[in-house]
């Protein structure tokens, strides 16, 4: 194999099968660049890792797959190679040994080097929690924190939308090859990002979504972010995961709590037990966290009073509570007519009071 130098001798190592994050970062410990690590001779690289991997990196051929990454590079200025070694790699996961060796990103590199915050949660989330998503990724955005999440449906692209737009921005965390997009139905958003914000994979080109890959993104997003918010969950949800990576790191966790009759309430309801805060508003979390410099703030929409609905709004309102509920029941608790309850319901969906919900069921939001 010819001496390879850069990104070159990253790539390589990069493509090697068999040759993980703990590898890798153990080869840079003893032989200090990727450069080195590609000169060595497999008897000294024997010393580090197993003779199998040792003759693989002495005699793979990776042409086909740099040439595939610098043709990715050369396509758009706003992506780039980010390795282990680099200066503005981020600290927080430089000091794991898991830590990725080698990102692919697109977008703006400079926000791995700000403060980062993570929320996370189901993909099946509820009209109320995608609300909270977003509404607490803005708040947190604005105080200067950039939204750092995995581009999953539900709750991560709430988070994403919610704080795209802001100056801070929002870091996406992919479980596939960085020229994918992961579920398909998130690639206007995963545009949005990758120019106001910041797209990360850590896996080869054209790696497909398969389900070992999302452990290992949800480490990043937990390593990266200063604290890690929980926005609905099931107990068996993959943000568990983060929330439990993120609390291995010495990351506070936050959770938001819900009705005990939802299922996507105790995912939440068993990391409140097991010590994350409880999370009602920004204060929550802001009282956790370090102080950072202040931001101009940003005007959100007017709330409309209370006043400005009707007594019957009022009334029905107060009945749907904030658990899901079908029209039947709201006829029971008012002493409505069905007709009448939906009659009520269309100009609070219109108002985005109410959301409908599957199973002819509606939700109070606001």
């Amino acid at each position: 194999m010819s001496l390879l130098t850069g990104h070159d001798a990253w790539l390589h190592l990069f493509h090697v099968r068999g040759l993980g994050p703990i590898g890798f970062n153990a080869l840079l410990e003893a032989f200090g660049t990727a450069e080195a690590i590609c000169a060595a001779p497999p008897r000294q690289l024997a010393s580090v890792v197993s003779r199998q991997l040792a003759a693989a990196i002495a005699g793979d051929d990776s042409r086909a797959a740099r040439q595939a990454a610098a043709d990715w590079l050369a396509a758009d200025a706003t992506r780039s190679l980010q390795t282990r070694l680099d200066a503005d790699y981020p600290l927080a996961l430089a000091q794991s040994p898991a830590a990725p060796p080698l990102l692919f990103l697109h977008g703006r590199r400079e926000l791995l080097s700000r403060p980062l915050f993570a929320i996370v949660g189901s993909r099946h989330a509820s009209a109320q929690g995608i609300r909270d998503a977003g509404r607490f990724a803005r708040a947190l955005a604005d105080t200067g924190y950039t939204i750092v999440s995995g581009l999953a449906a539900g709750i991560d692209a709430a988070a994403h939308d919610g704080a795209v737009d802001t100056p801070a921005a929002t870091v996406a965390v992919i479980g596939t090859g960085i020229d994918r997009v992961y579920p398909a139905c998130n690639r206007p958003l995963a545009r949005r990002i990758a120019g106001h914000g910041l797209i990360v994979s850590e896996f080869p080109l054209g790696t497909p979504p398969l389900a070992a890959h999302f452990p290992r993104r949800n480490r990043i997003i937990a390593g990266l972010g200063a604290g890690c918010l929980v926005v609905e969950a099931g107990l068996r949800s993959g943000s568990l995961i983060t929330a439990r990576q993120a609390a291995e790191a010495g990351r506070e966790v936050f959770a938001i709590p819900g009705s005990i009759h939802s299922p996507l309430s105790r995912g939440c309801h068993a990391l409140i037990r097991d010590g994350a805060r409880l999370t009602e508003s920004l204060d929550d979390i802001l009282a956790e966290l370090p102080p950072l410099p202040a931001l101009p703030p940003v005007a959100g929409p007017a709330a409309v009073p209370e006043s400005e609905f009707a007594a019957g709004d009022a009334r029905l309102l107060a009945a749907l509570g904030f658990d899901p509920v079908d029209a039947d029941t709201l006829a029971q608790r008012t002493g409505l007519t069905v007709e009448g309850v939906l009659a009520m319901l269309l100009p609070l969906e219109l108002a985005g009071r109410v959301a409908p919900l599957p199973g002819g069921r509606y939700q109070r939001v606001v």
